[in-house]
This record gives C-alpha cells, sequence and structure tokens, in this order.
C-alpha cells in the first residue's frame, strides 16, 4: 500500500471517530432525565375467592324396590322413564303358590280351634269331679295341661296365617314415593328367588325438578366452606350454562384414594327444565367469599416502597420551583401526615399504599377486605378514581413509550438537562 492510500485510511478512520462522538454527545445532551409515574386507578368491580371440585349429580331421594318372596314375575306396569306415585301398583308375582300357603294356614287355625273348644269341655266337667274330689290331682294337671297346650296352638295358627297373607300381600308390589322409574331389573316371567339378599326389581327416584352434587373437597379446603354458600357449576352436556346451587350438608366422613383425603359435600340444585340428569359430571364452583360493586385495587400497588433517596429530591425540587399546591380532592390539610416506618407494622387488614394527588404523592395506609391474588377490595381509606403509585423511577423521555399501556404514565414537569449520564438523578 502507498503512502497516498495509507493517508486516506488514516483520515477516514479519523473522520469517523470524530462523527461518532459528535452524535454520541449530541445525543446525550439533547436527552431529558424526567420522573416517571406508574400508577394504577381505584376502580368498582367485582371481587371473589372460590374453591373448585368436580361431583357427580344425583336425585335427592333414591330407593330400590326390591322383593320379600319368591316367584315368577306375572306382571309389570311400570317400564323406565315411567312417572309414579306412591301406592301405585308397579308389579306382580305368581300368587298361586302364596294362595296354597294362605289355605293351608286356615285350616291349621280351624283344627287349633277346635281342639280349644275340646280342650275346654273337658276342663269344665273335670273341674266339677276334681272339686267333688272325685279325680286325682295328676288326672286334672293333665287336663290343665291339655287346655293351655291347645290355646298355644292357636294362638301359632293366627301367626302362620298372618304371616301367609302377608306374603301374598308381597306378591303386589307397590311403589314406595312418587317419582321416576329409573332402571328397571327383571321382565314378565323372570323367576326372582328372596334369600339372603333382596332381588332388585326397579330403581324409583324422587321428582327431578330438585337435584344434589355430590362434590369431593379435598381436606385443604374443607375448613373454608360452610353451609348455604353460593355454588356455581357446569356439565359436559351444556358447556356454555353456568348452573347454581347451595351448599346444604358437609359430611364428616373422609374417603382416602391415593393418600389423598377427600369429604363428600352436598350441593342442592334447582333443575326446572330437567336439563340436569343422574349420573352427570359437574365442574364445581364455590364461592368462599364474594363482594359485588366495591372498590378495587391491584395487589402489586400494596408492595411498592419508593426510593427514599429519590422521593426526597423529587420533593424538595417541587418545593424549590414553588409547586406545592394541592388539587382540590387531597387530604385534609390540618390531618397529621402518616409515619411511613409506623404504617410499615400493620395487620393482614391494613395495607399501605402510595397515592399520587396532583404532583403530591404520600403514603396512606387503607382498609381492605376480600383478596383474591391480583386484586383487593378495598373498604376504607380510598375513593373512586384515586391514583395510586406502582412504580416511581428517573428515565428517559423514550422510556415513557415502552412502559405499560395498561396503566396510567405520566411524567413530571420538573425537567432536568443530562450531562451525559444516562438516567441518572437531578442534581439537587
Amino acid at each position: 500500500m502507498n503512502k497516498t492510500n495509507k493517508k486516506y485510511l488514516i483520515y477516514s478512520i479519523v473522520f469517523v471517530a470524530v462523527a461518532g462522538i459528535l452524535f454520541l454527545f449530541l445525543y446525550l445532551k439533547t436527552g431529558k432525565s424526567e420522573y416517571v409515574f406508574s400508577t394504577i386507578k381505584v376502580e368498582k368491580g367485582s371481587i371473589s375467592n372460590t374453591i373448585t371440585a368436580t361431583g357427580t349429580l344425583e336425585a335427592t331421594n333414591t330407593v330400590v324396590v326390591g322383593t320379600q318372596v319368591s316367584g315368577v314375575i306375572e306382571k309389570l306396569y311400570v317400564d323406565f322413564n315411567s312417572i309414579v306415585k306412591k301406592g301405585q301398583l308397579i308389579a306382580e308375582l305368581d300368587k298361586s303358590t302364596l294362595l296354597s300357603s294362605l289355605e293351608n294356614a286356615e285350616a291349621d287355625l280351624e283344627r287349633a280351634e277346635a281342639n280349644l273348644e275340646y280342650q275346654e269341655s273337658c276342663l269344665a266337667r273335670n273341674k266339677v269331679l276334681f272339686d267333688k274330689e272325685l279325680l286325682a290331682k295328676s288326672e286334672y294337671d293333665l287336663v290343665i295341661f291339655n287346655y293351655k297346650t291347645s290355646k298355644a296352638e292357636v294362638k301359632s295358627a293366627k301367626a302362620n296365617l298372618s304371616r301367609s297373607q302377608r306374603n301374598l300381600s308381597y306378591a303386589s308390589i307397590y311403589s314406595p314415593i312418587d317419582g321416576v322409574v329409573l332402571n328397571r331389573a327383571v321382565e314378565e316371567g323372570q323367576t326372582v328367588a328372596a334369600s339372603m339378599n333382596t332381588p332388585e326389581l326397579f330403581t324409583i327416584t324422587n321428582n327431578l325438578s330438585t337435584m344434589q352434587v355430590e362434590a369431593n373437597i379435598d381436606e385443604a379446603d374443607i375448613g373454608q366452606l360452610r353451609l348455604e354458600q353460593r355454588v356455581e357449576f357446569t356439565v359436559d352436556a351444556f358447556p356454555e350454562l353456568n348452573f347454581n346451587g347451595k351448599v346444604s350438608e358437609i359430611r364428616l366422613q373422609p374417603n382416602e384414594s391415593s393418600n389423598v383425603i377427600t369429604y363428600i359435600v352436598i350441593i342442592t340444585v334447582s333443575n326446572p327444565d330437567l336439563k340436569l340428569k343422574p349420573g352427570m359430571t359437574a365442574s364445581i364452583t364455590t364461592y368462599i367469599e364474594e363482594a359485588n360493586n366495591v372498590l378495587l385495587l391491584a395487589g402489586k400497588a400494596t408492595r411498592f416502597t419508593p426510593n427514599m433517596q429519590l422521593l426526597e429530591d423529587y420533593m424538595s425540587q417541587i418545593s424549590s420551583d414553588g409547586q406545592m399546591n394541592r388539587p382540590h380532592n387531597t387530604r385534609d390539610e390540618n390531618k397529621p401526615e402518616q409515619d411511613p416506618k409506623r404504617m410499615q407494622e400493620l395487620d393482614d387488614s391494613h395495607k399501605m399504599v402510595w397515592v399520587k394527588e396532583g404532583e403530591i404523592m404520600h403514603p396512606l395506609v387503607i382498609e381492605v377486605g376480600i383478596d383474591d391474588g391480583s386484586n383487593l377490595e378495598i373498604i376504607s381509606g380510598l375513593e373512586e378514581g384515586s391514583l395510586v403509585l406502582t412504580s416511581f423511577e428517573i428515565g428517559k423521555s423514550s422510556k415513557l413509550e415502552k412502559l405499560s399501556s395498561n396503566e396510567d404514565e405520566q411524567k413530571s414537569p420538573f425537567v432536568q438537562e443530562s450531562a451525559g449520564r444516562k438516567g441518572g438523578r437531578p442534581p439537587r
């Protein structure tokens, strides 16, 4: 490379370096550092704490109808989904064998009554002879024994007759409740044998206009449940619909499955349109706490604490520029200032936030209620529309364009010319 080319290369490098330094100097000189505020408005809305679980829809009363006697199903009067009334005849068994047993019991009773009548006559005759000392005591005792035995036989025959009559009545099957036949387990002509277990004939539920959900609640959540709490749930058959109910029973019996303890909670549900059916799986949301049309504040506002040195710089800058005038909706000037250190020692029902009123910001203790993890219910201390700080820092004006559009972004009018330190604190 000749000397001329080397000279041009050196000039080019020097020119680029000077241009870069000049650009950087002009950029830093014209850049402005500003106080950047991020605030959240206090607004009205709804808030709740919930517990989720699954459960199964059931009828509030289900009865399995069986038979206490054996026999052949002679006639069925109802089928699946039949509407029945209490006391309605729904099936009959063959009665021929039972009628024969009844006739034998009647005959046994007549025989026992005839024998009792004979023994009464014998007792009367022998008593006369015994009173006249014409009959031995042992013979008279035998007559009395025969009389008492025949009397007991009459009582036994009557009991057998009553049992035969009752067994005959069992051959006619009646509905025990008003309701709907969910299941029919037998056919006409089928033989049923009543031995150790009662044969199942029908399953009948009460009116399905009111149902219940048997929900499995985890042991970690059961302590938060109370009677009459509101419940919403959905079923796969109608995923777009929300059904409502309320907690009506919390059972004490624990259920263990895979080392997980759950408890059965009964939820009463209104079903006027009969859309819900027994056996459906319900996805349940139980409202432990809820409030509507209340003041709400994002929880992150209660976790914000400004940099105290930056706050002092900001307040001194306002004071030196004569900007201490408060807007009309600010706090009472006669009210003493609250000590931030003291306000940090608060219970769970009170929180400290930093409120921005005009160009002034100050700490404030508020009373809170329901906390759903992201928002808090404001009971007292703030009004609707109040601005609560979530961040306070120094930044370039271009930084304002990068902040979240979901928050109110403001900048202080007290602009300082940067002397080459990006993001530095303004001189005091």
